[in-house]
Parts: structure tokens; C-alpha cells; sequence
């Protein structure tokens, strides 16, 4: 993995749901998961539009087939449910001042009450905790405590709407570090984001359109939303070779009763539920009782998905070509080994194939579906 992204994607995690000897018996470790990417085939910005961007389509029966984004009209059928997380990326990095004059960043991850975060701290030792973080002319941070390897609590001197404001003002697009630019909102934002709070967005919803999703609706093909607030738990690093020892940091989600609703019946008249990125795929399956049942509400989502894990509800899978290594491409892999064995080996033969074909990686990259 490239240095500037294992220095960017730092975190910790949680659940598992398969028992460690189904683990051993897939003989899986964690560099069982990597290959090689050619840094020129990282995207460094969307395609333009959007829905032109490659889809590769893996199906049970069949090799896989290279198409484009705008084909899901074809792929998706009437009556099929496609959930996107309708999460908002936030302008989640700061630039502070210590007393010393030594430059700090601030990766916002998560609201705990009215002027309190965590955060990711760059150039902040344990020691410094109880600094003033100069921010802005009166707008300053405290941090206030190391909770731990990689998030201290902070507290802003500004408060409600007009720390809101500020952040607006001063803060930037978390845009990963492999990413040669700054992207601005719109850019690092799909088209139906709406419920803000993410620090990194649910890429695989960028591919979508609103002219793509309205000619699926015309089709009667349904569209729902979930909300996870993207943040440590989804972008880092496993550190261990034991997948198992991993922890996912938790993040919040939310499930409407409607949303809940529109999924159950679904599932009930043997409809497809198709989700849009890994994001949506963990809220799902975190709000799924045993007996496959969806139920609405809010929680803290730490779900950790890898080969071997029984899905519960969802059917299909829209995503982006992910990062060697990571819980992202895990998860991939146990989705395609839970639709046919040996869906491990297919899912990285098939980054091998997108990568002897020139497929564009990671967020602004191309598309895979996995039905």
C-alpha cells in the first residue's frame, strides 16, 4: 500500500460473524488480499458525466463483462430496490496554529454534543493535550484528550450554527491523499447526498446520476435511502495479518421505518435488494435480525465483514475497485464467496483483469456489480 494513503487511513475496529475456525479454514490472511496497482490507473477525478464511467458485471454463471455505468438500465429489473447512503461529506479538515507556531491538521470525524468532536489530530502529541488550537481570528479548539492511537476529543470556543458556519468557512473536502487535487463539494459529493456528517463519502454512489436514476425509476426500478456516517470504520487500515484481530470504529446509521418497509416486502415477494457501496451493504446487514427482518432505528454500526460471512438480506452489490488490504475489498470477497465459492479468487482475478485492462481505481474510479 502507498505510504501517503497507510499514513491517511489510520483507525481502529469490531463484530465478528463468522467463529475464527471458519477463518482458519478459508486459510485467509491478510496478504492473501493485496496486489499491485499501477499508480497511473489511481482516478484522480470523476468521469464525466458520471454514469459513463466502466462497469465490470460479475454473475454467478459467467466471465465477466465490461460495460458502462448507464447499462444498469439494462441489468436492473423492474421491481428491484437499490439502496444508496444518502450520507453528506461535511468540509471536515481544519488548519490550526499551536501557541509554538507549529501547523496542526484537524480531521473532524464525529459530533459527541454541541462544540465537542473527535478527531484525527496530525502533529499533536499526548503531551500537548490542553493546547489552544488557533483556528481563525476567536475561533480556537482545546484538545482536550487522546481517547486513543488516533482520535483525541476536541472542544470549539463556537458553538451551534455559528461553529457550523465556520466549519463551512474554513474547512476542505477530506479528499483522500491519493488524489492529486483538492476536490471541492460538489465534486467529492454523489448527487443525492442530503443528511451531513461524513468525512469521507460513499463512493460508489458517485457513478449515479439524476437523469440515470430517474430513467431506472421509470423502468420501476425503486429507489431507497439509508444513512451511515462515514469515518474511521469504513477507510482504515487493517494492521494485523490476523484478519480477525481487526477492529471496525464504530459509525452512526439510520434506517427509516419506510425504508424498512420497502425492503421487507421486497424480500418477502422475492425481489432483488441491491446495495450501493459498502456502506449501505453494512447498514443493512447491522439492522437484520437472524430470521432476515429488517428493523428501522439508529445505532452505532461496527459490523466487520470478510470471507465467510452469511449475508441476510442483500442481493446485489454496486462498488468501486478498492484499496489492497482493506475491510472495503474484504467485504467484496465475502460477498462474492457467500453468492458462489470460490468468489475470492474470482474477486481478485478480477481486479487483475480491470488492472490488464486499464479500469480506474479507488473513489473517482470505475464500477463493478456483483449479482
Amino acid at each position: 500500500m502507498p505510504k501517503v494513503i497507510e499514513q491517511y487511513l489510520v483507525g481502529i475496529n469490531a463484530d465478528f460473524f463468522i467463529p475464527t475456525r471458519a477463518l482458519q479454514k478459508l486459510n485467509m490472511k491478510l496478504s492473501d488480499f493485496n496486489f499491485t496497482l499501477p499508480e497511473n490507473l489511481i482516478a484522480q477525478e470523476p468521469t464525466s458525466p458520471r454514469d459513463h464511467c466502466r462497469l465490470m458485471i460479475l454473475e454467478n454463471r459467467n466471465a465477466p463483462e465490461h460495460k458502462h455505468f448507464y447499462d444498469l438500465i439494462d441489468l436492473l429489473h423492474e421491481g428491484d430496490v437499490v439502496v444508496l447512503n444518502n450520507s453528506k461529506v461535511i468540509p471536515a479538515r481544519l488548519s490550526a496554529t499551536k501557541p509554538t507556531g507549529g501547523l496542526v491538521e484537524i480531521l473532524l470525524v464525529r459530533e459527541i454534543k454541541d462544540g465537542v468532536w473527535s478527531a484525527m489530530i496530525k502533529n499533536l502529541k499526548a503531551s500537548e493535550t490542553g493546547k489552544q488550537l488557533t483556528l481563525a481570528d476567536d475561533w480556537y479548539a482545546i484538545a482536550q484528550e487522546k481517547i486513543d492511537d488516533t482520535l483525541w476529543h476536541i472542544s470549539f470556543n463556537k458553538h451551534g450554527t455559528d461553529l457550523r458556519a465556520l466549519i463551512e468557512t474554513h474547512g476542505t473536502p477530506p479528499t483522500p491523499p491519493y488524489i492529486s487535487h483538492v476536490s471541492n463539494n460538489e465534486e467529492y459529493q454523489t448527487v443525492f447526498a442530503s443528511q451531513e456528517g461524513s468525512v469521507a463519502a460513499p463512493t460508489a454512489g458517485f457513478h449515479f446520476t439524476t437523469e440515470l436514476i430517474e430513467r431506472l425509476k421509470q423502468k420501476g426500478v425503486i429507489f431507497t435511502e439509508v444513512t451511515l456516517h462515514v469515518g474511521p470504520g469504513t477507510f482504515s487500515p487493517i494492521r494485523t495479518e490476523t484478519i480477525t484481530d481487526h477492529r471496525m470504529h464504530p459509525e452512526y446509521a439510520t434506517i427509516s421505518p419506510e425504508t424498512a418497509d420497502i425492503i421487507n416486502t421486497a424480500k418477502k415477494e422475492g425481489r432483488r435488494v441491491i446495495t450501493v457501496g459498502t456502506t449501505s451493504t453494512r447498514t443493512l446487514e447491522a439492522f437484520t435480525d437472524k430470521n432476515g427482518n429488517l428493523t428501522p432505528g439508529s445505532k452505532d454500526v461496527d459490523i466487520f465483514m470478510y470471507p465467510g460471512y452469511q449475508f441476510k438480506i442483500v442481493d446485489g452489490l454496486i462498488t468501486n475497485f478498492h484499496l489492497p488490504q482493506s475491510t472495503l475489498i474484504l467485504l467484496v470477497c465475502a460477498f462474492a464467496e457467500y453468492k458462489k465459492q470460490g468468489g475470492t479468487t474470482r474477486i481478485l482475478d478480477a481486479y487483475q483483469e480491470a488492472i490488464e485492462r486499464q479500469y480506474q481505481f479507488y473513489s473517482f474510479g470505475d464500477a463493478m456489480i456483483i449479482l
